[in-house]
């Protein structure tokens, strides 16, 4: 029995628990009794209509389930950002889902929930992934208005994205099944083809009571924007759906009829399971994230048949970089070690740290990867960069430079994988976020900021000390105590793994043992997309 991979265990296991019982509270959105109100209208929920549409529920990953949480609680909260995006199966066909939440705030649009909407274009786009929109949306959060308006990634660019996805030949098919108003009425019309529910969806630029307003003119929703009006008088939309099934039915024939699509061409086989039990993962990953282990055996029970070909195995040591097949995908795996390494010069390497060797070796690898046309997948615990003199004088700098211009310049799809610490510049090197992975997701053991919260309290306690002695205040010992508390509290909410999902700088939190779903289901995307520009990493420091 090994204590420590008991207590390790024990560890990751509660945080998985805990990500189990909050997502069962997002999933229910609004609240069950604004859930209730929605049937007793006869329409489904937003996440009942996707359930519905796919072909099976369980072959599906949600991006940004929890969009939005912990933000705008003075406006009473706004859970998955009132939208529900997932990306599944249509009659067999990979696409991403896009469904206004009603029960939130009558599907109104946070600025969040623009950020979220933006992102599934963003999916869709660059893996050339047809897009179905389920519209039931009151349309802008008035009194936030200014923070979601007018600027260039707010609500206007889902229209303008709606017209260049037309252009590529992305397939976007959208149906009207509650509210659809003002701006918001141009997305499922600027689609290939718009659907409509009779009696529970309305479509118009303006209201009922604001044509009164305006206009003068007395006239019902039903009348002005129904769907025997736009069906039938106006030809705005192409299909009358007697009810929120018929309408998810006639997507579902829709898209079975959609011819096949051009492949990227990357390399599959029939998929193996890993030899080492995934399930050690728990007990492997330590409880503090400070402590050491060997990531070579998380990549082990990640990967197909637990086949790892270390690329330069013995140089670097502090990156792991080697080729390997996830669900039968040929993947690059660039991957942080973890444990202190020692070099064949006889130098000690602190682990999760970046130096200038294994920055050359990754930057190496992934132009090999791009000249192969292979996949590359970060997994992130990384600290950052090595400092101080010695780093410096070798050219940390330049070299670290290789490397993000590398990751930058990559064509090939990106996915990360946020393990452990993803801190400063590491984040970026890493591919994080800011570097275009086509998914980014962490584990609940996950923590994203500039630097770990008690080296940020430290530093953030001097400045607060020095402050306070010019004002003429003793520091006593208790004092600074307090004062570090109070700092490394704040700061730890926000190295969160929640905190950023919450504002969308990762895809989603997930259990480990999800993660082959979420890289193979990225790869089968990415491969709707084939390549279209060169490899090249332009200027470099050498």
């Amino acid at each position: 029995m090994d204590i420590n991979f008991n207590k390790n265990e024990d560890h990751n296991k509660l945080l998985l628990s805990a990500l189990k019982k909050r997502l069962t509270a997002v999933k229910l959105g609004g609240g069950k009794s604004r859930i209730e109100k929605q049937h007793a209208q006869g329409k489904m929920t937003a996440r009942e209509r996707i359930d519905y549409l796919l072909d099976d529920k369980a072959d599906a990953i949600e991006i940004g389930a929890f969009v939005g949480d912990g933000m705008y609680k003075e406006h009473g909260g706004c859970p998955s950002g009132g939208v529900v995006v997932k990306i599944g199966y249509v009659k067999g066909k990979q696409c991403i889902v896009v469904a206004n939440d009603a029960t939130v705030k009558a599907g109104a649009w946070f600025p969040i929930t623009a950020k979220k909407n933006l992102r599934a274009q963003e999916i869709a786009i660059e893996n050339k992934l047809p897009i179905i929109y389920l519209v039931d949306s009151a349309g802008v959060y008035l009194p936030m208005q200014d923070e979601i308006f007018p600027d260039k990634e707010h609500f206007g660019r889902i229209f303008r994205n709606n017209a260049v996805m037309s252009s590529m030949g992305i397939t976007q098919i959208s149906a009207v099944m509650g509210s659809c108003v003002a701006g918001g009425a141009y997305l499922p019309i600027m689609s290939d083809e718009a659907l409509i529910v009779d009696k529970t969806a309305s479509i118009f630029l303006a209201g009922s009571y604001l044509v009164k307003a305006a206009i003068g003119e007395s006239i019902d929703n039903e009348t002005l924007g129904g769907a025997t009006t736009h069906c039938e008088i106006s030809g705005v939309t192409d299909y009358k759906s007697k009810d929120d099934a018929d309408a998810l039915d006639t997507i579902k024939n829709i898209m079975s009829k959609i011819g096949d699509f051009d492949k990227a061409g990357y390399n599959r086989i029939k998929a193996e399971k890993p030899k080492e039990n995934p399930q050690d993962i728990y007990g492997i990953l330590p409880k503090s994230r400070s402590d050491q282990y060997d990531m070579v055996e998380i990549i082990k029970r990640l990967v197909d048949d637990s086949d790892f070909e270390q690329y330069k195995e013995g140089y670097g040591k502090t990156i792991l970089t080697g080729y390997a097949r996830i669900d039968g995908w040929a993947v690059g795996i660039v991957a942080n070690q973890r444990k202190v390494v020692k070099t064949t010069n006889g130098e000690m390497q602190f682990g999760g740290v970046i130096y200038s060797d294994s920055a050359d070796k990754a930057t190496r690898f992934i132009a090999n990867c791009n000249q192969k046309k292979i996949p590359l997948v970060f997994l992130q615990d990384v600290t950052g960069f090595m400092v101080g003199s010695k780093s410096e004088h070798g050219g940390i700098i330049k070299d670290g430079a290789k490397m993000v211009n590398a990751v930058s310049n990559s064509v090939v799809p990106k996915f990360t994988i946020v393990i452990g610490n993803s801190y400063g510049a590491g984040n970026y090197a890493m591919c994080g976020k800011a570097y275009d992975p086509r998914l980014i997701v962490a584990w609940p053991s996950a923590e994203l900021a500039v630097m770990s919260g008690n080296s940020a309290a430290k530093v953030l306690l001097q400045i607060e000390k020095a402050s306070l002695k010019k004002k003429g205040e003793e520091i006593t010992p208790e004092k600074e105590a307090e004062l570090f508390s109070k700092i490394k509290n704040r700061y730890d909410d926000q190295v969160s793994p929640y905190y950023a999902a919450s504002r969308l700088w990762t895809d989603g939190i997930i259990d480990p043992l999800d993660t082959r779903k979420w890289i193979s289901m990225g790869i089968d995307a990415a491969n709707h997309a084939p390549i279209e520009k060169p490899f090249n990493l332009g200027v470099i420091q050498v």
